[in-house]
């Protein structure tokens, strides 16, 4: 897996990645509807996906990741972390609602966003368990299979419909060794 892909244009506006506060803090919900508003724009008015589906039982308790433009802070991507449990009992990471705003898309925000998520895997895996290998699952449209693929995830499965499209379960390991 690559942490490294080919790096960004030379004109990319000046921009930070957060990681929003507990549910409960006083800019959690502020921030938390910027994501949302995001994640609106791109998945139901562009590529039509229903309203109803687009908020969901994780949301509360997932970790937020919000890209946003400086000095303005127009939120323009954002990234959703949940860990889960399987049938095993065993712990894993779910990689969703990855979402940058179509102008925006140009300047490799979503590897941005990605590497994000993946340096919280690791933290919150090497913080709560003795393992070596923390398991992201992504399920990824089949339109930006590829996408995923530069940053370590392997096809698993056949695909599948989600939401009323075709999807394919992605998975990575990350290395919580020392690099």
């Amino acid at each position: 897996m690559s942490d490294q892909a080919a790096p960004a244009p030379p004109d990319v506006p000046d921009h930070e990645i957060i990681t929003l506060p507990a549910a409960g803090h006083r800019n959690y919900q502020p921030l938390l509807d910027q994501c949302l508003n995001v994640r609106v724009e791109v998945f139901v008015h562009e590529q039509g996906f229903s309203l109803d589906d687009e908020f969901d039982k994780h949301d509360p308790t997932a970790t937020h990741f919000l890209l946003r433009l400086l000095p303005s802070k127009l939120a323009i991507g954002t990234i959703r972390g949940t860990k889960m449990v399987d049938s095993n009992g065993d712990a894993y990471y779910k990689l969703s609602r990855l979402a940058v705003l179509k102008p925006y898309r140009r300047y490799r925000f979503g590897r941005d966003l990605v590497l994000a998520l993946h340096g919280w895997v690791k933290e919150d895996a090497k913080r709560s368990s003795d393992v070596d290998m923390a398991k992201v699952v992504a399920h990824s449209q089949i339109s930006v299979k590829q996408f995923y693929s530069k940053y370590g995830y392997l096809q698993e499965g056949e695909e599948f419909d989600e939401e009323g499209a075709p999807h394919q379960k992605m998975v990575a390991y990350l290395s919580l060794q020392q690099d």
